[in-house]
């Protein structure tokens, strides 16, 4: 019996997807685990596992169409079995699939032995702000390779500029000239600005952490505390780890903060779970999620069931993390199944950071720089490393004295941090 692989939900309010690439082909055998496409959402791109093992029988959807969530788009069968029909949801966009005919084009007729006519994408052109229309991972990938976007075609929806695009211009060797030649051969491009007063159109990545943050909001009643942590034996702690450790496994503090925050949730679980109109749903995984900054805005990857990893682990997966979020590789469940959020700010020297929580979780913890502070000490004023935390949690699920001890629990753990070897 063929099983249907969907358009997942990333997110809380994802209605859409865009599928940039398939990986597997129609007669691929995968297994559980295997990638077999590129989904693009309103923050990032990530990467689609098959949750079952099996063989593509069919593709519904074509690279470059935006598929609503829970649509169909491939089925996975034995080779021989007929292939079921299968109702669909309406196209999200229409232009969609009218974007990647052409590439449609040349597959059928590289597969009858033709040469494909060549296809004209459509040009980058700027949108209604003055912006070319490009993806956070493409633009990224451009910056990267110093290349310049406004000479580029885009083969996306409406012209826009995508991953592939990219690749393709890099194989090309589609590289800006060098900053004196630029200057002398040709004048930069005249980049459009909205007029004195006029509204600035928001890119689609911005879009979605304004809805998600006015859901927040409105939706869950936040209470903070306050707290700092004394963080000169961790300090020392992660100096005398890190001599030993490899590279990948050397710790940063964001990452004692991490182990220390899923020990705590262990011990506290109404701080991992969420609310529902039916009653709080605790979450058997600890899943935390690490903001990282990008040049359209923030998102918030999970590292996977930290509760059951060493610090080295951690350490290890969290600069993987981050490596594939800036590069748009991560996978589905570290977008949408992430259960608690830290946010740090302390390499900007930002004292204090009062977070808003991530929904539907049920708090996140801010963290600011560790800074030197005169403090007493049984009665001697000493030069401790302190750092500020903030947590914000959902008074629905928790009260300000669970609160309390769920974020001194953390402070114990930073203050004592041999319990974060174990």
């Amino acid at each position: 019996m063929a099983t249907e692989v969907t358009m997942p939900q990333m997110g809380a309010d994802m209605t859409e997807g865009t599928l940039l690439k398939w990986l597997k082909q129609v007669g691929d055998s995968v297994q559980r685990g295997d990638i077999l496409a590129e989904i693009e959402t309103d923050k990032a791109t990530v990467e689609l596992e098959a949750y079952e093992a099996g063989t593509i029988i069919k593709q519904l959807a074509s690279e470059g169409d935006v598929v609503p969530v829970g649509d169909v788009i491939a089925l996975l069968g034995e080779p021989s079995e007929a292939v079921p029909e299968v109702d669909r949801k309406p196209p999200a966009e229409t232009p969609a699939r009218r974007a990647v005919e052409p590439e449609a084009k040349e597959r059928a007729a590289a597969a009858a032995g033709a040469a494909p006519a060549p296809a004209a994408a459509p040009d980058a052109e700027p949108d209604a702000g003055g912006r070319i229309r490009v993806s956070p991972v493409a633009k990224r990938m451009a910056r990267d390779a110093g290349i310049d976007i406004s000479e580029l075609r885009g083969s996306g929806p409406d012209g826009r500029i995508l991953r592939r695009d990219i690749e393709a211009a890099v194989a090309a060797g589609t590289k800006d000239a060098p900053a004196a030649e630029t200057a002398t051969a040709r004048p930069a491009p005249a980049v459009a600005r909205p007029a004195a007063g006029a509204a600035e159109g928001l890119s689609k990545m911005r879009q979605a952490i304004a809805r998600r943050m006015t859901l927040s909001k409105q939706t869950q009643p936040h209470y903070y505390l306050t707290l700092d942590i004394d963080m000169t034996a961790a300090l020392a702690f992660r100096e005398q780890f890190n001599a030993s450790a490899t590279d990948e496994q050397r710790v940063s503090i964001n990452d004692l903060v991490v182990k220390a925050c899923a020990i705590a949730l262990e011990r506290h679980p109404k701080f991992n779970a969420e609310f529902s109109e039916e009653g709080l749903v605790p979450h058997e995984r600890v899943n935390v999620c690490i903001g990282v900054a990008l040049d359209d805005g923030l998102i918030a990857p999970a590292l996977m069931d930290c509760h059951l990893k060493s610090l080295g682990r951690i350490a290890v997966e969290s600069k993987d993390l981050i490596n594939r979020a800036k590069a748009g590789r991560l996978k589905a469940d570290e977008y949408s199944d992430g259960t608690f959020t830290i946010t740090n700010l302390g390499a900007f020297g930002v004292e204090t950071l009062i977070g808003i929580i991530n929904p539907p979780q049920a708090a996140i913890l801010g963290v600011g720089s560790v800074m030197p502070q005169a403090v007493v000490r049984d009665g001697q004023v000493v030069v401790r490393q302190v750092m500020k935390v903030a947590l914000s949690a959902d008074h629905r699920v928790s009260d300000g004295a669970e609160g309390a001890r769920f974020i001194k629990e953390i402070q114990a753990l930073l203050e004592g941090p041999a319990a974060l070897a174990l």
